[in-house]
Parts: C-alpha cells; structure tokens; sequence
C-alpha cells in the first residue's frame, strides 16, 4: 500500500536558542508599521523584539479566542495598517496572529477562508515569537478560531499562513508555571504522537514525532521541575515545534477530536483537555498500532509490553506525576454532559477519521467516563 502523498510547510527563517527573540528587531529592519498581537501577560516581552518604527500591541487575546476576538485583532490591524505582524504568545496568539496578517487589507472574511486552501494570499509579512511549548502553532499553516454559536471550532489552513520568521527562545517560557508547562508539555507530545500512530502516518512525518516524543521523555518533567532550566525548556520548544510540523501533513486523531468539546463546552485550557483525554485514547489505539505505542511508552518510561490496561494506568499516571488534575469532575465536568461532550467529538470526521481503530460514539462517551 502506497504511502498518503504529503506537502511539507515550514517557516522560511527559524531562530532557536537563548536570547533569539532579539532578532526579531534584525529581520524587521526599517519596517513602517508592526501590530503586535499577545496578551496582557506576553504583552511584557515587546521591548525584547527590538522592533523600531511605530509599533502597535492589540493584547485582547483569550485563552480560546473566538469570531468576536478576531473581529476586533482586525480592526487593530485596519487601523494601524501593518508592514509586519508579530504573534508574540501561546497557541491562541499565533493563530490570531496568522488570520490577522492574511485577512486585515482583502474582502476575505473567516467563513470564506475556513477550510482548506481558501486564503486568496498574503501581502503582509508574519513573525511568530512562541512563549509556550506546546501548540506548534509557529510551525504551522493552520489556525483554529472558536464559534461560540456552534460550541465547535472553525479550522484554516493554508500556506499563506505560514510564518516568514518563527523564534524559539526558552527564555520566554521561563514563566509559564508548572501546571500549564506539564499540560501544554503533553499537548505537545499528543500532537507527535497522534499524528505517529495515524492512519495517514507518513515516514518522514514519523522521524520529526520521534524526535518530539523523545525529547518530551527526556525534558518535560525537568521542565516542570525548574522553569529557569534553559536547556529542558529549549528541549520542549523544539518537542513542541515538531509536534507543530507533523500537524501540517498528518494531523490529529481521535485524541483532539476528544479534547476540542472539553475547550468549547466546558472551557478547559487546550493543552490541559489533551492531557486528560491522552492516556485513554493512547489505550484504545494500542491494539491497532502495538508496535508504535510500545515506542512511545519506551519514550515516556512508562514500561516495556504492558497490556492496555497497564499502559493506560501507566500513561495516566505519568501526566498525574507532573500536577496534571486527571479528573473531569474535579474541572467542573458533569455526568450528564458526557453524551453531548461524545456527541460533538464524534462529529469533527476531520480528525476521527485519522484515528488507527474506528471510534463509534459509546467509545467516546467510554474514555469520557473513564476520564470522569
């Protein structure tokens, strides 16, 4: 059976390592007019980019932004008119960020542009500065926006949204606390490791989730142990851009497909609802790719040959021992959300369909009530 065909889209200019973000201000040069979009915490690390000419921060980004958050992104971009925009935050900044630079000077609109390869272009250059590992988004060429209507989100993707510069400094995550470097750590990880055990699983695509899912194994707890250690936080940077590399080709399974109802509905941070859901969906997919699996328990230290049973006490109890509330009851979750909660997963084919084993909707409302 031949391989699925991929096309591969990366950064054209990448930057890892401590102090980094100063070359921002280096590849701006002489730039006219830059929008900075962050949040009111990122919004702190404006003066490291070095940026001269006039510089405006629109910093209203929530932790999941919706149509109303991008709405208003863009008339700050309207307004200031930019050369150049900066993403300079987490996941939810980097996606805005991307939208903003495509859309804020076309007649495009987000309902023209969701889906695939609808973005007519982009005259605007795109720097994106990560200050969490965990999203990929820098990576990526999709952006994912919330309808508060729906409950559900709308996904773009295009090449015109990827970036011109993506910067990895770890001393920008140096912040971050631990809980939220532990779920983001395993978003990052879920990422690899999702698109690794893909029914759309492509060779190349494996090598960079190896090197992702190796790299969580070896820094994430460090990370979570000290966030001034420069190296396991850079480690994480890079776990977490190769997670954002396999997203573009493969894409997620089943696991996201689970988690996205937990971020709409019940309003848990995205990397938090991966780390709830990661252990049960890694268990249900084991039989189908038992050979991958066992690398990724490898990986983690979680053991050699377990059973599905152990693997997913084992998994759980790796995010556990990072901080990682495992409970959806402890998060506000209620029994009698679960059917819609597996309703709405079940529905995103976009991402089930990845999934090695088909999923019917009792096995979503299962791993709901396991996570319970």
């Amino acid at each position: 059976m031949a391989f699925f065909p991929i096309t591969l889209h990366q950064p054209r200019r990448l930057a890892v390592g401590a102090g980094t973000v100063a070359s921002v201000g280096s590849f701006a040069g002489d730039v006219g007019s830059t929008l900075i979009i962050a949040t009111p915490i990122t919004a702190a690390f404006v003066d490291r980019l070095q940026i001269g000419g006039r510089i405006r921060v629109f910093d209203g980004i929530p932790g999941e932004p919706d149509i109303k958050t991008l709405d208003a992104a863009l008339a700050a971009a309207r307004e200031a008119r930019p050369d150049l925009v900066v993403g300079l935050g987490g996941g939810s900044v980097l996606d805005v960020a991307k939208l903003v630079a495509a859309l804020w000077d076309t007649d495009q609109t987000l309902a023209d542009v969701a889906g695939p390869n609808r973005v007519a272009g982009r005259t605007t250059q795109l720097v994106q500065v990560a200050t969490t590992a965990g999203t990929g988004s820098e990576a990526g060429i999709r952006a994912l926006i919330t309808d508060p209507v729906k409950g559900s989100k709308i996904a773009v993707e295009s090449p015109h949204l990827i970036a011109d510069l993506a910067v990895l400094d770890p001393e920008l995550t140096f912040s971050v606390p631990p809980t939220v470097t532990a779920a983001t750590g395993v978003d990052a990880m879920a990422h690899c490791v999702e698109a690794f055990t893909n029914r759309r699983a492509h060779p190349m695509i494996d090598g960079f989730a190896r090197m992702g899912i190796q790299l969580v194994g070896q820094y994430l707890a460090r990370a979570v142990r000290d966030g001034h250690d420069t190296q396991a936080r850079e480690g994480m940077m890079l776990a977490s851009y190769y997670g954002g590399i396999c997203l573009g080709p493969v894409n997620t399974a089943a696991g996201h497909a689970i988690a996205y109802p937990l971020g709409t509905l019940l309003h848990l941070p995205h990397g938090l609802a991966n780390a709830i859901v990661f252990p049960h969906v890694l268990a249900f997919n084991q039989p189908a790719v038992a050979q991958k699996t066992a690398e990724v328990a490898r990986a983690l230290g979680l053991g050699e040959n377990l059973s599905q049973h152990a693997l997913r006490d084992a998994a759980h109890g790796y995010c556990a021992g990072l901080g990682i509330e495992m409970s959806l009851a402890a998060h506000g979750a209620r029994q009698e959300d679960l059917e819609r909660f597996a309703a709405d997963a079940h529905a995103i084919r976009r991402l089930m369909d990845n999934n090695p084993v088909d999923m019917s909707v009792e096995d979503v409302a299962a791993i709901y009530k396991a996570a319970f």
